[in-house]
């Protein structure tokens, strides 16, 4: 029985001796393993490296990518449906009750300030239909889309250029007319627009008229639409006269008076029409063509 029991004490003394060799190793290494775990996780530099060459953080890469590739083709998708929609305006705000409604409502009349294009319709698939001259005067409905502004034209809806429409007809230089300034620009103090347009439209018709008599306290000349032009000659005094006949039309003249007679574009068929006597030359206007506008 001893000898067993010694036999078996060895046995197990042996056992526990090669598990020892055996675990001593491995918790040799279990250790280093663990220390280096703790030095990886406590240097930042490391462990950034880590962060930055680890399988997750490619695949964070990846997925954003493939994100922000989703973002562009979906913004692309927008800016082609942003312009396509631009192509046609809505069918319900060109339906013929719609713009029918709207030519029957337009009261509104307007100036073109420049050449306009006119097309048939808003949004990129206008169609030009011709051009609309600077100075004519237009019915809108006051529709509005996409830069255009809706017209009538021949009792049509047509479409301008946002922008060239004026309440007030723009002044522009006819043939035989001019907008640029005269030597003597103190004659324009006081005077409307209108009344500049035929000083200047005189002042270089005529060139040898030196005088005028713009602004004063009196007549119609307070109110800033009469111009006297300073001459004697009866010729050329009359030659004045009739050029302001001429343009009554585009100079908007209300009256010419000259040597104690008065011409309206209301009465022209009456020609020129004698004034009673004011009792001297320059109140019968004998040394100078009175001219005034709307």
């Amino acid at each position: 029985m001893a000898d067993h029991r010694h036999k078996r004490e060895a046995e197990a003394r042996r056992i526990k001796l090669h598990a020892r060799n055996v675990l001593g190793p491995l918790a040799v290494l279990a250790t280093a393993s663990a220390v280096t775990i703790g030095v990886v996780a406590s240097d930042p530099a490391a462990s950034d490296l880590s962060r930055l060459s680890a399988p997750a953080a490619a695949s964070v890469s990846v997925s954003t990518s493939a994100d922000r590739g989703q973002d562009e083709l979906t913004r692309s998708e927008n800016r082609v449906k942003a312009t396509a929609s631009r192509d046609l305006p809505p069918p319900a705000f060109m339906s013929k009750t719609a713009v029918a409604t709207a030519i029957k409502a337009a009261t509104k009349q307007q100036w073109t300030t420049d050449d306009l294009n006119i097309w048939n319709q808003p949004g990129d698939k206008a169609k030009l239909l011709g051009e609309l001259a600077e100075g004519k005067k237009v019915l809108v409905t006051g529709r509005e889309m996409w830069g255009r502004t809706e017209i009538v034209l021949n009792g049509k809806a047509r479409w301008v250029t946002d922008g060239y429409l004026s309440d007030d007809k723009p002044v522009a230089a006819a043939a035989g007319l001019s907008m640029e300034p005269c030597p003597d620009g103190s004659v324009e103090n006081g005077l409307t627009d209108g009344a500049v347009y035929v000083y200047r439209s005189v002042c270089h018709a005529f060139p040898q008229i030196t005088s005028y008599g713009g602004w004063d306290a009196h007549g119609e000349h307070s109110s800033g639409k009469a111009l006297d032009i300073m001459t004697s000659d009866v010729e050329l005094g009359t030659t004045i006269a009739e050029f302001l006949q001429a343009h009554a039309s585009e100079l908007h003249l209300y009256d010419v008076i000259w040597r104690q007679h008065i011409w309206t574009p209301e009465r022209a068929s009456e020609g020129w029409r004698l004034m009673p006597n004011r009792g001297s030359a320059t109140a019968n206007h004998f040394d100078h063509v009175h001219v005034s506008v709307y």
